[in-house]
């Protein structure tokens, strides 16, 4: 995938900012559904049990996704910066991202291997990127 103007790695980096809000998104409304809006709308100071379901399933996504996406994106922008564009970076960035959108609804609807199949497939793209820079 290339959006206009940018490398396959740079656009790669778009989508997955791009995924990343969308799941910041989804995990805010159910987290809303389940709490209700008085507790959206306030400060959050008291304790509340923790989100259970499909809201508890997307608030853990997303913390995941935020677990991989810093070393992602400083891969993608290391490969960027030096000029190390090629099969391995660019193959790296897209597995990486295919993994990621994957491995959304897996984690909703709850399958647990082949959600972790995913999650494995996604890091196996950062290393390639990795490995791209490091072996150009």
């Amino acid at each position: 995938m290339r959006l206009s103007g940018l490398s396959i790695e740079m656009s790669t980096l778009v989508v997955a900012i791009g995924l990343g809000f969308i799941q910041l998104v989804l995990a805010a409304q159910l987290a809303n559904a389940q709490r209700g809006l008085r507790w959206a709308a306030s400060a959050r100071d008291a304790n509340v049990p923790p989100l259970t379901g499909a809201a508890g399933r997307a608030a853990r996504a997303f913390s995941n996704f935020l677990e991989t996406f810093a070393f992602f994106a400083a891969s993608v922008l290391a490969a960027e910066v030096t000029g190390h564009h090629n099969h391995l970076t660019q193959w790296g960035a897209e597995l990486y991202v295919l993994a990621r959108v994957v491995y959304v609804p897996l984690y909703l609807a709850g399958i647990p291997l082949v959600r972790s199949l995913a999650w494995n497939v996604a890091a196996a793209g950062i290393f390639m990127l990795m490995a791209g820079i490091v072996w150009p």
